[in-house]
């Protein structure tokens, strides 16, 4: 059986995440398996506005920066098998579990994410997610996601 794998540049990110710079966190999508999984990357680069505080003589990027560079991988994931109004659709964290940060991240460094769908119960999207720097695990979690309208998110 051959699957297919889907792959995509900046210009379809940008319409399906409402992110834009400086918190667009994901730069191609390398491979989607629709309802399974997806693999993008991120350029870290030395200009990102956080390395001007964190930290100006060593840069590292925040743990908390790579956790959402995750999540915006796994809307991805939810997006681009999911016909929805994007312009109107937001994405939100309701859960992160598990979460272990296991190597810095540098300005440099190619960030390879990958999400994994584990199930969707309730409205609740849950997926595992790793992200990787040529090879060697920096960041991983279990990330829970739910998907509402502009409207909804205003209550």
């Amino acid at each position: 059986m051959n699957i297919e794998k889907l792959n995509f540049d900046i210009h379809k990110i940008l319409t399906l995440l409402p992110h834009r710079y400086p918190f667009l966190m994901v730069d191609r999508v390398l491979e989607l398996e629709p309802h399974k999984s997806i693999k993008a990357l991120k350029n870290v680069t030395v200009n990102e506005p956080f390395f001007t505080g964190h930290f100006p003589a060593r840069p590292v990027m925040p743990g908390v920066m790579i956790l959402e560079a995750l999540a915006q991988t796994a809307a991805l994931l939810t997006f681009a098998e999911d016909p929805r109004d994007h312009e109107n659709t937001l994405y939100y964290f309701v859960g992160i579990d598990g979460a272990r940060f296991k190597r810095v991240v540098e300005p440099g460094d190619q960030l390879i994410l990958n999400a994994t769908f584990e199930r969707y119960m309730r409205g609740i999207w849950k997926f595992k997610a790793r992200a990787e720097v040529e090879g060697v695990v920096a960041a991983e979690a279990e990330l829970m996601c739910t998907v509402k309208t502009v409207d909804q998110a205003a209550q």
